[in-house]
């Protein structure tokens, strides 16, 4: 970190002092040749219901590795707290036991340094857990002071750009990404029982397309061409069910060069998978039971507080479509009062929407998407699908048969968010040229949002794409879910920041 105090500077001579000396004493400061036989957490679950008797007759011996976040120091004895990956437990050092010598070395740890120790476990008369240690070595002197124990690391600009010293001090921080890990491998375990197969598509594509969203532009030198960070994989994986795979997914990066957000990092995790066969019904019934798979596995429960609100994800969930939603979220609004474009202009402008909005040169549809998103999307609290999308924002998707002016696609909303986006999969390679022309005139027009036209993804679906529906699952805000973390960098562990 920079910009030091006068203190800090001083600590940090200090500790640059001592480890001149460790060198001087010890030879090599930093060695690789300490091997822990056990963790913090380990030692507590085996022994910590033994009382102190029949602990001292099992004569315990054990080594074990990590970050001193405590010293006490008592004249011919001194208490430490190491901290590991998985908990605390306190050390013991007593100048008799290690001798002048060695319990002198003690003297040049600080708060921060990696140590290893070994020696004897016993409880002490109040009863903890403690390592009578009859050897302690360095393992990584720690120039740089860490966080105050009390303070600690509270300003959360300081913890994500210092995210090695926020996991250090904070165990909440660990926490949510040990349960982000275990999210993801919950997610491959149950794609891989379903029999999907997990593939991988370049991140690097000629033309940007999958979404309707700003791309990274680079250079690929070896082709001498301009190459974009991928914004979804979409196409890449309906390709692969021209060529015969039925299930296919992918969980991995994309990109998006917009906004940053509480809900917004232009890197980003997401699953996304397509089965041949099946249609945006079929996608809403497996994604909730993916959801509750991965609900099950990593907290035990169906029933989740996000907000200060009780979130049940018992199925099935409520399906609403496009409509319903605005007439169950804003009740104010007559049934009619979205039949036309001018209506919808009104309630727009009633409500300051408008800003940024082209209102002339857009579609009553699109209008009304505005609508939904600025008065309705953060109201949805419990797990709703949102049906049956204005087609004219779906350029991808298969159109309904009962209404053609709607898509067959769904958005799944928990606490206010969008967690999932999916629907049928448009197959027919001549809409879909008329459709990608189409984004391709609004791009052309200035919407840096559009689609790219893809000769090449019409040329796949000219060989035959069977059927066929998939979704796309952001993995980082289902894990802002299910952690109850309101901000993606507190599950991103190294977010974008503007650089200082």
């Amino acid at each position: 970190m920079k910009n030091h105090s006068e203190d800090e500077n001083r600590i940090v001579a200090e500790r640059k002092e001592k480890l001149k000396k460790i060198k001087e004493s010890c030879g090599e400061p930093y060695p690789n040749t300490y091997k822990p036989s056990a963790r913090a957490k380990t030692i507590i679950d085996e022994y910590d219901f033994m009382d102190r008797a029949d602990l001292e007759k099992k004569r315990v011996r054990l080594s074990l590795a990590g970050r001193v976040i405590l010293k006490r120091n008592q004249g011919k004895t001194t208490f430490y707290v190491l901290k590991d990956s998985t908990g605390k437990i306190q050390l013991y050092l007593n100048r008799d036991v290690l001798g002048e010598e060695k319990y002198s070395f003690q003297k040049l740890i600080d708060l921060g340094d990696l140590v290893f120790c070994s020696g004897s476990l016993f409880k002490t008369m109040r009863g903890e857990l403690t390592i009578n240690c009859d050897e302690i070595e360095m393992l990584a002197k720690a120039l740089q002071p860490f966080p105050e124990k009390f303070r600690g690391l509270q300003d959360p600009d300081l913890r994500y750009r210092n995210r090695h010293i926020d996991l250090s001090v904070n165990d909440e921080t660990k926490r949510i990404f040990f349960q982000r890990s275990s999210i993801i491998n919950r997610v491959r375990e149950f794609m891989n029982n379903d029999g999907f197969l997990e593939v991988e598509t370049p991140m690097l594509h000629p033309i940007p397309g999958g979404a309707n969203a700003k791309p990274f532009i680079t250079k690929h030198n070896a082709l001498d061409q301009e190459m974009y960070l991928r914004v979804a994989p979409e196409l890449y994986l309906k390709r692969l069910l021209v060529g015969g795979f039925e299930k296919v997914y992918e969980l991995n990066r994309s990109f998006r060069n917009e906004g940053i957000s509480a809900r917004h990092n232009p890197e980003f995790t997401m699953l996304e998978f397509y089965a041949a066969h099946q249609n945006y019904e079929w996608c809403m019934n497996f994604t909730e039971d993916l959801l509750n798979d991965v609900l099950a596995y990593v907290v035990g429960r169906k029933e989740l507080v996000w907000d200060g609100h009780k979130i049940d994800m018992g199925v099935p969930f409520e399906r609403l479509s496009f409509e319903e939603a605005i007439h169950k979220y804003i009740p104010s609004l007559s049934k009619s009062s979205l039949e036309t474009k001018d209506e919808i202009i009104t309630i727009l402008k009633r409500y300051g929407l408008t800003e940024n909005i082209n209102t002339e040169s857009i579609s009553k549809e699109v209008l009304t998407v505005h609508l939904f998103e600025g008065l309705v999307e953060e109201k949805i609290i419990q797990p709703t699908f949102v049906m049956n999308h204005p087609i004219d924002i779906s350029p991808l998707a298969r159109k309904s048969e009962k209404n053609p002016s709607s898509a067959e696609r769904f958005e799944l909303y928990i606490g206010g968010k969008e967690i999932a986006n999916g629907f049928s999969e448009l197959n027919d390679p001549q809409e879909q040229s008329t459709r990608m022309l189409a984004q391709a005139r609004q791009k052309d027009s200035g919407d840096d949002e559009a689609m790219y036209f893809d000769e090449d993804y019409i040329k796949a679906l000219e060989f035959g794409m069977p059927p066929a529906a998939g979704c796309g699952i952001g993995i980082d805000r289902l894990t802002m879910f299910i952690t109850n973390s309101h901000s993606i960098r507190e599950v991103v562990l190294f977010p974008a920041l503007k650089r200082k």
